[in-house]
């Protein structure tokens, strides 16, 4: 059997780019050489680039995603391994382009990147299923914002956050009344719709969710202990929050925390990666978000609930190149 061409795809457009190349470098260094030949490509703004075993950039023709190498042989890729947080790889931009052009890659399709990559519009969704999140408002740029009417709706505290940007980018956690309109504008730094919610007074969880071996599993439930006011950018990638694995929850809780983690997933029609953050209170599992393309660095939450699980990271990539190399077949 030939050995199979995979280009591990990382980088992306947003300032995740950096949390993207770890994740990537870690799914390159763990995908099997006696079933792979493994490369990497680096998507960003102003270039993309294919790198050879010396760390040499040699472009990306976009026309069919292929590279041209030193001795004119064109190469082609049998599966790309999307590791990109962020756009261009977790929002569908880079998923619709490779299905224009009939390049198979790993994770879910772009209309569930696109959808889930809008927190507003996932959590109407999940609402349908019997999934619940906090109460909150939607705004868009420009748009007047009436502070009294928004605290009578919602009380304070209150959560602001882009409705479409990932890692914990622009959230802010407002207690004053005065505090709000500055809150926004930082938000609004990150997207032109942004969503108040109203704030959860639980514990937070993160839950790793994969389609393996053809079914759905939960890989973990990991606790959140936030050493800042909020698990933000700081404490998800900087250190500045205790993660604890598996989560300090009854038997029930679990079940009932799994249960709507993997409704949630099935719901959503999902393929791949998933880490889905809720707030527990009274035992209520209430959604605030699904990441379709986490960290994946070593220090990251995925890698460690799959090693608690007892899935090796060289088979979890390994599984998901394997199913993007059955797509349409």
């Amino acid at each position: 059997m030939s050995k199979k061409h995979v280009a591990v795809v990382m980088g992306g457009y947003s300032d995740e780019y950096k949390v993207s190349l770890k994740s990537g470098q870690l799914i390159y260094d763990s995908l099997d050489r006696d079933l792979y030949h493994v490369y990497k490509v680096v998507i960003l703004k102003d270039e993309w680039y294919f790198l050879d075993e010396n760390e040499n950039k040699k472009p990306i023709n976009k026309g069919d995603f292929s590279v041209t190498l030193d001795n004119n042989e064109v190469l082609k890729f049998d599966a790309c391994f999307n590791i990109i947080h962020g756009t261009p790889g977790e929002n569908g931009i880079l998923q619709a382009y490779w299905d224009a052009i009939g390049q198979k890659y790993t994770g879910c399709d772009f209309y569930q990147s696109a959808l889930t990559f809008n927190k507003k519009d996932t959590l109407a969704v999940l609402s349908k299923y019997g999934i619940p999140s906090a109460k909150s408002v939607y705004l868009r740029k420009g748009e007047e914002i009436n502070v009294d009417e928004i605290i009578e709706n919602l009380n304070l505290p209150v959560f602001v956050k882009p409705n479409q940007s990932g890692s914990s980018l622009g959230i802010s956690k407002v207690k004053e009344r005065s505090e709000l309109i500055a809150a926004t504008e930082i938000a609004f730094k990150e997207d032109d719709e942004i969503l108040i919610e109203s704030f959860l007074n639980g514990m937070e969880v993160s839950v790793g969710v994969i389609d393996f071996k053809d079914e759905t599993i939960v890989l973990g439930i990991t606790e959140i202990v936030p050493k800042n006011e909020f698990f933000d950018y700081e404490a998800k990638y900087e250190g500045a929050s205790e993660e604890i694995t598996p989560a300090r929850i009854d038997a029930e809780t679990t079940k009932r925390v799994e249960e709507i983690a993997k409704r949630a997933y099935n719901s959503l029609g999902m393929s791949g990666f998933s880490r889905s953050e809720f707030i527990l209170m009274d035992g209520i599992p209430y959604m605030l978000e699904m990441n379709t393309n986490p960290g994946f660095s070593p220090a990251s939450i995925l890698p460690q609930q799959a090693k608690t699980y007892g899935i090796s990271i060289k088979d979890l990539c390994g599984n998901e190149v394997e199913k993007a190399l059955q797509k349409g077949n």
